[in-house]
């Protein structure tokens, strides 16, 4: 019987080791390391000490022995028998053991009965999933930045997870998807590593599609320049799955940064719009001369003149009237991708010339017709007479001064009318 036990456990212990070693892709020393404490933890909890024991581990077979060492004492002072054996006790396991000589003596772990082997195999899985964090955490800690790519394994309403090709998971949140991205379970998925998060010890790989860092890496990897130093790219600004604008550098007279980026027809940069879920993307020079630079991130507008104020960061800029839907672009995208390229917030007006400036009206004159409180939301934002208010774009009204759209309209409407 006792025999069957030791076998039932060595095979217990023999599937434990095979797990281990096969799914942790743990290296040796480690394994046997850890199976070695796994196995003193459980010794110390059931004699109170295991200083006096051997444990021998050989993990390419699967098996173990265990050794308890005692000091053979004159029969009748055994204080410890945990450490201590009588003389007449040790001389029946040999009969020439004398006192004051060790006694080494091969435990059957299976005596310890099943609680301690529960307690083994669930002390190891614990040391086993500490490993299995550290080991990714220390693979993915300096990786933020970097581009890799995991097969989906689960689509939930908050998230994503996927597996590398070790089978470690990988977060990409919802906030974190192109609003047009759609993923199906087995398919591979690109993205860039945004953080690394190791909350007591439980690291999550938090990955992103929708950083500006995913399209800079991009980037550098379809144009060789980049990863040659020739090329620098200095700002980068996305509404994901919509528009980017990309800011680069070349300290290379004979280099043209943009042709570089963009590529014969396009070539260099159709891969990655398509990555992005057909996100358009222009490459603009970068320049530290912030009106050039300001004009540059407008484009396709052409700018007539811009006001700097660089002590609170703003623009304003003026254009044609026909520039200003171009300036503005649709649904006010590419005026939000400019500001936050250049780091400015810009304010877009309607060229007026010296004739029609004249003719000016204040806004407070209109009082019979608009609501004080409207003219009021209006001055806030630096606008006094109604050519200023007819020369700024309807969008800009309606967000600036945090009017209602149908309020707006009334009140061009209306100063319009002066003037016809």
């Amino acid at each position: 019987m006792a025999a069957r036990k030791k076998e039932e456990s060595t095979i217990s212990m023999i599937d434990t080791f095979k797990e281990f070693k096969e799914t942790k892709n743990i290296d040796r020393t480690t394994l046997v390391s850890v199976l070695e404490e796994s196995f003193r933890n459980v010794i110390a909890k059931l004699f109170g000490s295991d200083e006096n024991f051997d444990v021998i581990v050989n993990p390419d077979k699967g098996d173990f022995e265990i050794y308890r060492n005692r000091m053979v004492v004159p029969d009748g002072e055994v204080e410890d028998e945990n450490k201590e054996i009588s003389l007449s006790e040790a001389q029946k396991i040999a009969p020439d053991y004398e006192v004051g000589e060790e006694v080494s003596e091969e435990v059957n772990f299976s005596k310890f009965g099943r609680r301690a082997i529960l307690n083994l195999r669930q002390t190891l899985a614990s040391k086993i999933l500490e490993l299995e964090h550290d080991s990714l955490y220390n693979k993915y800690k300096d990786r933020v930045g970097q581009v890799v790519s995991g097969e989906v394994y689960q689509v939930w309403k908050r998230e994503v997870l996927l597996v590398d090709d070790e089978n470690n998971e990988l977060i990409l949140p919802k906030s974190e998807q192109i609003p047009a991205d759609q993923y199906r379970k087995g398919e591979t998925v690109r993205a860039v590593i945004l953080r690394v998060d190791n909350e007591n010890n439980n690291p999550k790989i938090i990955l992103s599609r929708t950083s500006p860092m995913f399209l800079e890496r991009l980037l550098e990897a379809e144009v060789p320049e980049i990863a040659d130093g020739l090329i620098t790219i200095r700002r980068v600004a996305r509404m994901p799955g919509e528009r980017a604008k990309i800011a680069v550098e070349s300290y290379d007279e004979r280099i043209d940064p943009v042709g570089a980026c963009v590529g014969v027809k396009g070539s260099r940069v159709h891969g990655i719009v398509r990555e992005l879920c057909n996100e358009n993307i222009d490459v603009i020079n970068y320049t530290s001369n912030i009106k050039l630079f300001i004009q540059r991130a407008l484009s396709p507008a052409r700018v007539s003149s811009i006001n700097i104020d660089e002590e609170n960061h703003k623009a304003e800029v003026f254009l044609k009237p026909e520039e200003v839907s171009l300036a503005i672009g649709r649904g006010g995208l590419n005026i939000k991708l400019a500001s936050m390229l250049t780091e400015f917030t810009i304010d877009v007006f309607r060229e007026v010339d010296d004739n029609e400036a004249d003719e000016d009206i204040y806004l407070d004159e209109f009082s019979d017709e608009i609501d004080q409180w409207v003219i009021d939301a209006i001055k806030a934002i630096g606008l006094d007479t109604a050519k200023a208010v007819i020369n700024a774009p309807r969008e800009m009204l309606v967000e600036k001064a945090d009017l209602e759209e149908e309020t707006v309209d009334h009140l061009l409407e209306v100063l319009k009318a002066e003037f016809e």
